[in-house]
């Protein structure tokens, strides 16, 4: 091989080896980028992730867990209403114009004074507002509404919510209600038919049932507890006697607000209507208490037909608690009532029957005690007469005594007497239950208004459908229903063409103050008509 060869050969060589090393070179140098690049990544996630090593989790697809309870929730929620009552008192006093123009911007900044007010007025009626008073179930689909005595009592305005989806509002009207049962019958005017409850029988009602409460506690509607029946015909006396209440016991959650709604067994129907609770601390401690179904329906077909709960009576007193002893000692030995007084006048004094008599049957049934006596008088048809054996001197003595209506007999007792709604002749005219006057060129001067049109709003009455969106007293109404106003007869003749359930809508004119400045400035209200003012009660 000659010398050049040689050459070229290890050139060759060489040019090989350098290529190769330059790949090799390359290759490291590029795992080492890319190793750094994940090291750095890694490392940047390890950094920034608060517990490296936990896996993410994730959200199921939303599949429905079968329980019984939910649809029987589902079912009966929209029959349930809440309920809430406005009481109002009016003012009277009146003050001198120094002492009303001193106290005028204290009123109106601290308590809400309508804006403008003048001295020498009386001061405006005075509103108590207790909402979320309570709840109700609806037992027709017209709109007829159980609720407790207790939730309307005293009320001069019913206001009764739904959950139908709309979220919609009524005045309700008071049909009648029973002290005595502590339940009251309302009435709202729905612009739709409603979902009524059904009503259970609450003598196929066991200790240790499930039972599902729904109501309004503490103003959080359509609220759903469950617990089990505790107890049955409870006899829970508190300050007042109420000898026609028995009440179902359950542990399910019943705090203030859940008045008047229903308690449900496993079908849904109402097995009773949620009244009462036993507690310490003014909430739930697990001792709730349901007017039974079967008493419910009794006293509402009652209201429904005559406005009020009849109930027999012959007119006498006996104390509550009477020991075996005590009913020996006159005569007794199975039982009975010892009578404590007669009524003058009353069906037992007519029939012969005196003080220290002891009642051991009536009609042919024995009386064990006094809740037995009053269960039978109490059903008893008035007007009708029935045999009464008493015992007297140790010997049995058979009257004919006539029944009594209990509310007439007895007119000043445990709320007799008051249990009737008031009477009021039904009007189809709708009444906004404002006071306005037409405004004259002096009086736009002195308000320093530059409009035209409109009335002033001098009196606004307390409740009304003005009220209730907004109209305040020295606002001015320039239309309504997007009609112009000038003067009261244009409110009166609009009046005229509106119905409940119609949409209103008012313009009105209010005064305010921008940067200091007075203006008049337009604000717009407007809701749905409710029933006339008349039938409030």
């Amino acid at each position: 091989m000659e010398r050049s060869d040689v050459v070229r050969l290890l050139g060759s060589l060489g040019q090989r080896k350098l290529l190769s090393f330059s790949l090799i070179l390359f290759t490291l140098a590029t795992g080492i980028v890319i190793g750094t690049l994940i090291s750095t990544g890694v490392d940047a996630a390890r950094k920034d992730a608060v517990a490296p090593d936990a896996k993410p989790l994730t959200i199921p697809d939303p599949v429905p867990l079968e329980n019984q309870f939910s649809p029987i929730a589902k079912q009966v929620r929209p029959s349930v209403v809440n309920i809430s009552v406005e009481a109002f008192a009016k003012r009277t006093e009146r003050q001198s114009p120094r002492e009303r123009e001193g106290m005028e911007d204290y009123f109106r900044r601290f308590f809400g004074w309508p804006e403008g007010a003048r001295p020498g007025q009386p001061f405006p009626p005075e509103r108590r507002r207790r909402p979320g008073q309570g709840s109700g179930v609806i037992v027709d689909r017209n709109g007829y509404i159980i609720t407790n005595n207790h939730v309307v009592e005293g009320a001069d305005r019913i206001r009764v919510r739904l959950f139908n989806g709309a979220d919609d509002s009524y005045d309700a009207k008071l049909i009648g209600r029973d002290p005595l049962t502590d339940l009251a019958v309302i009435k709202i005017n729905p612009r739709k038919r409603l979902s009524a409850a059904s009503m259970g029988n609450s003598d196929a009602v066991r200790v240790g049932d499930w039972a599902i409460a729904i109501g309004s506690p503490l103003g959080y509607p359509e609220t759903v507890t469950v617990g089990i029946i505790s107890a049955q015909s409870r006899d829970v006396r508190g300050a007042r006697n109420m000898p026609f209440q028995k009440f179902i016991q359950t542990d399910a959650a019943i705090n203030p607000g859940n008045s008047g709604g229903p308690l449900l067994n496993m079908r849904g129907e109402v097995i009773g209507i949620n009244t009462a609770i036993a507690t310490h601390t003014g909430g739930y401690q697990g001792l709730g208490f349901a007017l039974a179904s079967n008493i419910a329906v009794d006293v509402y077909n009652q209201i429904i037909q005559r406005g009020r709960v009849a109930r027999g009576s012959i007119g006498i007193e006996f104390q509550p608690k009477q020991t075996p002893a005590l009913l020996r000692r006159y005569g007794a030995e199975n039982g009975g009532v010892l009578v404590k007084s007669v009524k003058e006048g009353g069906p037992a004094e007519k029939a012969g029957m005196l003080a220290e008599d002891v009642i051991v049957e009536i009609d042919g049934k024995p009386v064990a005690d006094g809740d037995a006596l009053i269960a039978v008088v109490a059903a008893t048809p008035v007007d009708s007469t029935v045999p009464i054996v008493v015992i007297r001197d140790d010997q049995r003595k058979t009257l004919q005594v006539t029944i009594a209506d209990r509310e007439e007999l007895f007119p000043d007792e445990l709320g007799f007497g008051r249990g009737r709604p008031r009477e009021e002749e039904e009007s189809a005219e709708v009444l906004f239950g404002i006071t306005g006057q037409n405004l004259t060129s002096a009086d736009r001067q002195q308000l320093g208004y530059k409009g035209s049109g409109g009335v002033l709003v001098t009196e606004v009455e307390p409740g009304s459908f003005a009220d209730d969106i907004g109209i305040l007293r020295n606002d001015i109404i320039v239309a309504i229903n997007r009609r112009p106003v000038n003067n009261t007869a244009d409110i009166s003749e609009l009046q005229e063409g509106l119905k409940p359930g119609d949409d209103v809508a008012v313009k009105v004119m209010r005064r305010t103050t921008r940067r200091g400045q007075p203006s008049w400035e337009a604000q717009y209200l407007a809701d749905v008509l409710p029933q006339s003012s008349e039938e409030r009660f």
